[in-house]
């Protein structure tokens, strides 16, 4: 592959993430564009293994858009991944048909464990790991990945299928949650992650890097908070770790319109931002983490690092 234009997509649960490069070879590639619209495809579905006629809809008008922008670039190659809703949902191949019918686009619906794969090599491009173990979490709508790794290698990755759209289905059936859903949630938490229990005893991470979705949000409203200016291309995003807690009380306690009105806060993470804040605080302190990084960069960069890999070998 030289001097090529190929594009990557991410059909993730909530995002549809669409990524167009320049690839001159394998260590010089440039990301031209980056393009992202909210679909919401889990939905009134996720918990009930379909994707909705409506969430089919916003996925087709979304990738028609996609469609007519790879075209415009005169993309030569073209790259897509789905996840979580797809996978797990009874119509997901369904789905992924008729979009290669209409849009030319052929989509690759993964297993978690790949998933994980993917954003371990996306996390290592935007920031250097230590020698230290860290955890890598990425929250999306329909599973989180958890992934225990440091400079030199991945050492264990996971993905459970507990991302925010299903335990918003499942838990916040108030806004402020009751006290009673968060204990609930909790003991959920403890059933969910004993893999992830037996790894943190065995790997000891010391700190937590989030990459994308939920993380994104907590870095521009602690931007906001401190007068920080975010840069574009900036691939290590910022927040302390007391401000996350600080984040944390306030968004919990708020309603969605008083959500809604924080400075830094998107319209599609209104809701999920809450049941997401507290399985960072339900990970931080149940491993007793006291670093937090954020990473810009997760899924879709690394798939993007494995195609022009593979795309060179060949």
């Amino acid at each position: 592959m030289k001097n090529q234009k190929l594009a990557v997509l991410d059909l993730g649960t909530n995002t549809f993430h669409l990524l167009i490069a320049d690839v001159e070879n394998r260590e010089q590639y440039t990301i031209v564009l980056h393009e992202k619209i909210p679909v919401m495809i889990g939905r009134d579905g996720i918990s009930h293994g379909y994707i909705t006629e409506e969430a089919q809809g916003r996925a087709m008008d979304a990738l028609q858009q996609f469609r007519q922008i790879m075209d415009r670039h005169e993309v030569q190659q073209v790259y897509a991944t789905a996840t979580s809703a797809f996978r797990n949902a009874k119509n997901g191949q369904e789905l992924a048909d008729r979009i290669k019918e209409a849009l030319d686009i052929t989509i690759h619906i993964i297993p978690g464990e790949q998933e994980a794969a993917y954003i371990y090599r996306g996390v290592k491009e935007a920031l250097p790991l230590g020698k230290e173990n860290a955890m890598i979490i990425d929250i999306g709508g329909g599973s989180v990945e958890f992934i225990i790794c440091n400079a030199n290698t991945l050492l264990w990755k996971h993905s459970f299928e507990i991302g925010a759209q299903r335990l918003l289905d499942q838990f916040m059936l108030t806004d402020p949650m009751q006290q009673k859903d968060i204990e609930r949630m909790t003991r959920y938490f403890d059933e969910q992650l004993s893999a992830l229990d037996a790894a943190c005893r065995q790997y000891q991470p010391k700190t937590l890097i989030g990459a994308s979705g939920a993380f994104d949000t907590f870095s521009e409203i602690h931007a906001h908070k401190a007068g920080i200016v975010i840069q574009d291309g900036q691939t290590e995003l910022p927040l302390a770790i007391e401000s996350f807690w600080q984040i944390h009380q306030e968004l919990t306690q708020k309603n969605q319109e008083e959500r809604r009105r924080v400075p830094g806060m998107i319209e599609m993470r209104v809701d999920m931002i809450v049941v997401a804040s507290w399985l960072v605080s339900y990970v931080l302190m149940r491993y007793q983490i006291a670093d937090i990084r954020i990473a810009a960069y997760a899924l879709k960069e690394g798939l993007l690092r494995e195609v022009i890999d593979k795309e060179m070998e060949q």
